[in-house]
């Protein structure tokens, strides 16, 4: 931390420091925001790699939109851990 002056700051130097360090403060927030982004959709590419290497049945574009909203309330632990509870003949085999 920077050892305060023993003088008293002018006003002109408090201003000026008080603009730089509001605008600091703004290249933060924006900083931030875009961790933020980045940060909800970190879990895409390995989603996209798994679906990748899995053969998926035809499915309507709303049923897709539901499992993805799903994944982003819940989580995937809590989504993955739901679906695995699911009997395997149920899985295979959605008719029965």
């Amino acid at each position: 931390m920077p050892r305060s002056s023993s003088k008293p700051a002018d006003l002109p130097t408090i201003e000026t420091r008080k603009k730089a360090l509001l605008a600091e403060l703004a290249q933060l927030e924006e900083q931030a925001k875009a961790a933020e982004i980045a940060a909800r959709d970190a879990g895409r590419p390995v989603l996209l790699a798994a679906l990748d290497r899995i053969k998926i049945a035809a499915m309507e574009k709303s049923d897709a939109k539901v499992i993805a909203s799903v994944i982003n309330q819940h989580g995937g632990s809590a989504v993955a851990s739901h679906l695995a509870s699911i009997p395997q003949a149920a899985r295979t085999n959605p008719e029965s």
